[in-house]
């Protein structure tokens, strides 16, 4: 076993376990220990419904370090009423005991089925079973504990030099459906032995955030549940962040590497998809009028349907841009599948639908509206809509 994801960094140490939460026995509790007490930020879901292990971290964030992570899969805790927080006031105490830190250094996800309570039962001996099995080649374990319909687990890691110092920032995600930018758009955990200031650190996550996985989706659903956090516990023996410049700018550059990297798989892995979609909009007016246009395409049914039957429909993209809400002059826009010309000025320019079809086969597609309007531009990661996508959400619970 080698270190990977939330393990990659100095000083984490992780595990999965199988505690019987999920029906078909698979892994669904992941833990996540620093050697030493860490400074901690986080971004939590803007869905006004919250889970109750959710609303447990951005309560107790608040303090700004942690010293572990808990995250269950298989049951979301959430819409329980009162005993959802003290559920996960007890999972916070069980995991503080074994970490040797107050509960309240403890943040705590959990995924899954909403309207059910944890078995907590299972879910103590899940985190005994956790801590005693911490391992800092554990990360891989970690990532699948904390799946649900993902198909494939989600880690990413990078490692520069500060101050004469290898730094490095590890992560892992999840997230398959329930997915559109609002933060959070999943459940992610980011771990770095850089030695930041708290300040720092939660300026770098929002900044990070909003250009990575607040620019992913699926289906344009935003779960309860969802979350971002990020541990820093100083231990690589950097200098301390403690001021914009250099070294802060080289630490939003690895933590930018490692987010849009979860972003991207995060995407990718939507529910039923075939295809990766990156949607780009350049030369728009204002930084608004590109996201307006890119969340219409993103999360537009007949645009991804397409995408999934290789149809170069390049009028459904036109169409999503046009009731966006943004101001632009569709006389004067162009649009690309890959790099191929589909529309010119508005209106359809002649191309080889034969080339077309072969760009729509692959794997990995870009779609381009170029407005020739401004200097702001933008992009967003999303899937192809398939069949299987309807299969899954309609037996979810099954």
């Amino acid at each position: 076993m080698t270190k990977s994801g939330v393990a990659a960094p100095l000083g984490f140490r992780a595990s999965g376990v199988a505690c019987g939460l999920k029906k078909n026995g698979g892994y669904d509790l992941a833990m996540v220990v620093s050697d030493i007490t860490a400074q901690a930020a986080g971004i939590f879901t803007t869905n006004v419904v919250k889970g109750h292990s959710l609303m447990w971290s951005r309560n107790h964030i608040k303090n700004g370090t942690a010293k572990a992570v808990v995250i269950n899969s298989g049951c979301a805790n959430a819409c329980v009423g009162p005993q959802g927080d003290m559920d996960a006031a007890e999972m916070a105490s069980c995991a503080a005991g074994l970490a040797g830190c107050d509960p309240s250094q403890v943040m705590l996800g959990s995924t899954g089925v909403i309207g059910f309570r944890l078995d907590m039962d299972k879910v103590k001996r899940g985190i005994e079973e956790a801590f005693s099995t911490l391992s800092y080649e554990g990360g891989a374990m970690a990532s699948k504990a904390i799946m649900t319909t993902d198909t494939f687990p989600k880690e990413a890691s990078a490692s520069f030099v500060l101050s004469g110092k290898t730094v490095c920032i590890g992560g892992m995600a999840k997230g398959s459906g329930m997915i559109h930018p609002n933060m959070a758009t999943m459940i992610s955990v980011l771990t770095t032995d850089a030695a930041i200031s708290h300040k720092l650190l939660d300026k770098a996550l929002r900044t990070v955030a909003d250009s990575s996985f607040n620019r992913i989706s699926v289906d344009g659903d935003t779960s309860v549940c969802d979350k971002v956090l990020l541990l820093a516990n100083g231990m690589a023996g950097n200098a301390p962040i403690e001021s914009e410049g250099p070294a802060y700018e080289a630490f939003c550059q690895a933590l930018s590497e490692v987010s849009v990297s979860l972003s991207k798989m995060l995407a990718k892995d939507g529910e039923g998809a075939t295809k990766l979609i990156e949607i780009r909009a350049e030369h728009c007016r204002n930084k608004n009028d590109a996201h307006l246009i890119l969340n219409a395409v993103a999360k537009s049914p007949l645009v991804k349907t397409a995408i999934f039957g290789q149809d170069a429909n390049w009028g459904r993209i036109f169409t999503a841009a046009g009731y966006s809400g943004a101001n632009f002059d569709p006389n004067i826009v162009d649009i690309y599948l890959g790099d191929l010309l589909v529309c010119k000025n508005g209106v359809a320019f002649p191309f080889d639908e034969g080339l077309a079809l072969e760009i729509l086969k692959k794997e990995e597609i870009t779609i381009l509206l170029d407005f020739k309007a401004g200097e702001s531009c933008d992009r967003i990661w999303t899937c192809d809509l398939s069949m299987d996508y309807v299969k899954i959400n309609g037996s979810y619970r099954s």
